[in-house]
């Protein structure tokens, strides 16, 4: 259907680099959002909502993606016709909310599958109104991801939605505050060998992305088929929830983060499905992409705040990739969940202490400059399909939000596209962690996966903490101590050498 540009005379917009990478010839990236509601949404003002309060707030989400004379890709605002955007699926009437949990799944499966039309904006909308085993009503956000990343996402849906127990009170979110910095006051001597290990480290983890990226793929496993098209078969989405107070204890028992825990728990849960279904898959070589948003921030921005054109945390894909390895299972009965947790943490830290980060946006950039948009998103499609699952998570609200009045029950997301066998995001929300798993259908068990990712928290959660010699954050102390020795030792003797 053709769309009409806008009356009011606006420059086109250039769209962003990964903004044309994620809508290329080779990848179409979508995120999609659902919230669970309260109560019925037969009486919802949707295409009222969707004008007087979506709209608003991007320009992006009144425009098309076209390319002007010279082949450079564009946002240009068009009159938007919302019945086009908005969508109502029709059940059968009368079923119980199990029998609608089917109907429900499938359709999520249907709309993942199904790509943006390019003749009109990049985004569209869910209205699902029977009651399922989670919700006595649905609504379903699926919006490109050239459109923006999680965090300008999140902030989009936010801005739509208001407390549910007073609407005129600002909504709140966990504290984004970090563990202390052990290094804090420490002499500057261990400056030198630090710099040398961060330089080390840089090399060997730009070199071992370049790699994953182009040659080296992850093997084939229970998570991984490794079939060409992977992102065009049916996917399967299900939700695990465990209490955010349970993973605070088992944080501060450790001395690390939130997303240690969660990202420890997941490694080990996964290892424990690939052992279930192929032993010797347990410690076979399975890498996962962890999400690292890459803005300086405190907490989430308005979208007035994310649209400034000084902002520090802009709108739009500001994200990168962490190639971090699955440690092996040596034995499911004698592997300590902790060194899931541990080798987490500590690969994530050193990976986010490196450059190889920087260096890979500058590869990124450099690809585009002098081969094209279309030739860098063939090097990220590489980077995903070498892998075989990819994590991200966000932090929601600390109280339950309403949308028009209609409080959400549940929140959850999933990205879309990806060419993997597994993607998995990860939410909280009203005390609750919500993990979302999507799943190559017919390929991986998304019951025993999800059974397995619970045994893997309940391992953790059961540990007898009172026995143990050393909590986690003090043996870093004494590994970072031990490593320290180490380092100065070798590098007085090579300066002595």
């Amino acid at each position: 259907m053709e769309y009409l540009e806008h009356e009011e005379e606006e420059e086109d917009q250039p769209v962003s680099p990964t903004g044309q990478y994620f809508n290329s010839s080779v990848l179409q990236i979508s995120i999609m959002s659902i919230l669970e509601l309260d109560i019925p949404i037969d009486d919802l003002p949707t295409l009222s909502l969707l004008k007087d309060v979506f709209l608003p707030i991007n320009p992006r989400f009144s425009s098309l993606m076209v390319e002007d004379k010279n082949g450079v890709k564009q946002w240009k605002r068009v009159e938007v016709k919302l019945e086009d955007h908005v969508n109502v699926p029709i059940f059968p009437d009368g079923l119980s909310p199990e029998s609608y949990d089917d109907y429900f799944d499938d359709y999520l499966t249907k709309i993942a599958m199904k790509e943006f039309p390019q003749s009109r904006p990049l985004w569209e909308t869910h209205i699902i109104k029977y009651p399922t085993s989670n919700a006595a009503g649905t609504v379903v956000f699926k919006l490109h991801h050239a459109l923006g990343d999680g965090f300008s996402l999140m902030g989009a849906l936010l801005s739509c939605l208001q407390r549910a127990d007073n609407p005129n009170l600002p909504i709140t979110f966990p504290s984004f505050k970090v563990s202390s910095n052990l290094d804090k006051g420490r002499s500057i001597i261990r400056a030198v060998p630090r710099a040398l290990s961060a330089a080390f480290n840089t090399v060997s983890d730009f070199g071992w992305s370049l790699l994953k990226s182009t040659v080296v793929e992850d093997d084939r496993t229970p998570i991984r088929s490794g079939d060409p098209g992977v992102e065009f078969r049916p996917l399967s989405i299900t939700t695990i929830s465990f209490s955010l107070d349970n993973i605070q204890k088992i944080k501060a028992k450790l001395g690390v983060t939130i997303n240690d825990v969660l990202t420890g728990i997941i490694f080990f849960g996964t290892r424990l499905y690939m052992q279930s279904m192929n032993h010797a898959s347990r410690n076979a070589n399975s890498t996962a992409l962890v999400l690292l948003n890459t803005r300086v921030i405190s907490g989430y921005k308005s979208v007035k705040e994310m649209t400034a054109s000084d902002s520090s945390s802009q709108w739009g894909n500001q994200f990168a990739f962490l190639h971090v390895t699955l440690p092996e299972l040596a034995d499911a009965k004698f592997t300590s969940p902790l060194d899931f947790v541990a080798k987490a943490q500590q690969t994530i830290q050193r990976k986010r202490n490196s450059l190889a980060v920087h260096l890979t946006g500058r590869l990124l950039e450099t690809l585009r400059k002098y081969r094209g948009p279309e030739v860098t998103a063939r090097y990220i499609h590489g980077t995903l399909k070498n892998s075989s699952m990819a994590i991200s998570n966000m932090i929601g609200p600390i109280e339950q939000v309403a949308l028009d009045n209609h409080p959400c029950r549940g929140i959850y997301f999933m990205v879309l596209g990806s060419p993997e066998s597994m993607t998995i995001s990860i939410v909280s929300y009203m005390g609750k962690v919500r993990i979302a798993v999507g799943t190559e259908k017919g390929f991986i068990d998304p019951r025993k996966f999800n059974a397995c990712i619970e045994d893997a928290f309940q391992r953790v959660l059961k540990l007898p903490w009172e026995l143990l010699p050393l909590q986690c954050h003090d043996s870093r102390i004494l590994c970072s101590w031990l490593s320290y020795f180490f380092i100065t030792e070798v590098f007085v003797s090579i300066v002595v050498w």
